[in-house]
């Protein structure tokens, strides 16, 4: 038996958290669950959002499965997903992005995984008003050759052990020249150690632009924490939304699995949210512990369940939709 953390998380987390528990145990695998509350609901019982308990139990775990959790925008606490990232050093973010059949979008048969680095650059939270007046602000980022060449490493690792043919490094090397200098820099050394891959590199600006234009000129794409975060939402974007976005944040010592979308309050509690992201980062979770079979089985199951379209919910069919917990049973029934 396997013991994961759980996190279900804000708005609607806690439901759709639900539907990933009761697929992943059709699925056959035996997991004890250790649920505990960060976020809002943490706030208002523990007066902390990121309560010490939930960092214990991933400690002993190493495994968690995460619903969304709430950010206030420009105000209020710091970014819970951040603060988990730091704590663990959960260095790598694994976004993978695939069509799937009867999800309309406007491409079709895309399949590409977006390796983003984690803990560096504009998102490590070293920033300041530089005025008394508070009319100033500033964000410094950081690269360090360590944390690129393990995100780096990473990604070629990931490509040679699945079977991808290419990897792309993004960069905005030529006006960052020392931070995107470096990061590209340290990209061509690691290339040249992985003969059998294909590599590329791109600046920012021209990636957003062909991935809209043609997303499947690229297999695995690996990049700096900020332009990390906004391609793989442009990623999702190409294959369906959010509502199908797993995502893993992985590290030598913890990996936590969740939905990438937001929490949603709006429609908390009406049982209209699509499953799909936590239930496929359940999957992602299960092949990270070596069930890869039960991981496999869920896909498929998901896959079948979009393809026939009869019970999905309503951002998949606004004309006959179900509810998040109709759409979980039936993935479990195609389960069998």
């Amino acid at each position: 038996m396997h013991k994961v953390t759980l996190i279900p998380g804000d708005g609607i987390g806690p439901s759709i958290a639900d539907v990933a528990i009761k697929v992943i145990e059709a699925a056959g695998v035996s997991i004890a669950w250790e649920r505990v509350e960060a976020g809002v609901a943490a706030i208002e019982k523990y007066k902390d959002p990121l309560p010490q308990h939930v960092i214990d139990s991933i400690k002993e775990t190493h495994v968690a499965l995460k619903g969304p959790l709430a950010t206030p925008v420009g105000s209020g606490f710091r970014s819970i997903n951040v603060a988990l990232r730091k704590e663990f050093d959960l260095y790598t973010n694994l976004r993978p992005a695939r069509s799937f059949e009867g999800v309309a979008s406007r491409y079709h048969d895309v399949d590409l995984v977006i390796v983003r680095e984690n803990t560096e650059e504009f998102y490590a939270g070293i920033e300041h008003y530089i005025d008394p007046k508070r009319s100033a602000a500033e964000t410094i980022g950081v690269v360090t050759r360590a944390g690129s060449e393990r995100i780096i490493r990473f990604a070629y690792e990931y490509a040679r052990k699945h079977g991808r043919k290419k990897v792309t490094t993004v960069h905005k090397a030529n006006i960052l020249k020392y931070t995107g200098g470096l990061f590209l820099d340290i990209s061509r050394e690691i290339a040249a150690e992985y003969p059998d891959i294909r590599t590329e590199d791109k600046i920012i600006d021209n990636m957003a632009m062909q991935m809209v234009l043609n997303p499947h000129q690229f297999d695995v794409i690996v990049t700096t924490n900020l332009f990390g975060d906004i391609l793989s939402d442009l990623a999702s974007g190409l294959v369906g939304g959010l509502g199908l976005a797993p995502g893993a944040n992985l590290g030598y010592s913890a990996a936590i699995f969740e939905a990438v979308h937001g929490s949603a309050p709006d429609i908390a509690g009406k049982n209209i949210a699509n499953p799909c992201a936590i239930v496929l980062a359940g999957a992602m979770m299960l092949r990270h512990l070596n069930e890869a079979v039960a991981a496999d089985r869920i896909e498929k199951a998901v896959a079948a369940v979009l393809r026939e379209g009869k019970e999905v919910t309503r951002d998949l069919s606004p004309a006959t939709p179900v509810g998040t917990e109709e759409m979980g049973m039936a993935i479990v029934r195609k389960l069998g």
